[in-house]
């Protein structure tokens, strides 16, 4: 019905799943479940999933221009290269690169590394 405001759930079975072997250049198998597309996030960004990185691997070094990234740690550790610097971060942790800056992650710690990643537009 026009003009009402509802809630819509999407079931895990819902979720795309993407596997990226070397994503960026990096390490090993990066997992992706692709929680909302960009039509769901109204084109404003492109993407919104959640990231599967197992001990060693890592998304390696990449620039964003135009739009942003931002980590939200769910469990494990991780190195996280931001322009420049080696800073480690672990759960609840959380990180912003903006257009125009580098990044990379890496899990260095014994366990699964879960994050939730966002990209949006400038």
């Amino acid at each position: 019905m026009k003009g009402m405001v509802g809630t819509m759930v999407k079931r895990k079975s819902d979720y795309s799943i993407q596997e990226n072997v070397n994503m960026r250049g990096g390490d090993g198998t990066v997992v992706l479940e692709h929680l909302l597309t960009p039509d769901e996030l109204y084109n404003k960004g492109r993407l919104y999933a959640r990231f599967i990185l197992e001990p060693g691997c890592s998304i390696g070094p990449h620039t964003h221009e135009g739009e942003m990234e931002s980590f939200y740690i769910i469990s494990g550790e991780a190195e996280v290269f931001d322009n420049g610097e080696i800073v480690k971060v672990s759960a609840g942790d959380c990180t912003l690169t903006r257009s125009g800056e580098e990044h990379s992650v890496k899990n260095t710690g014994s366990s699964t590394l879960e994050m939730i990643g966002v990209i949006l537009h400038k």
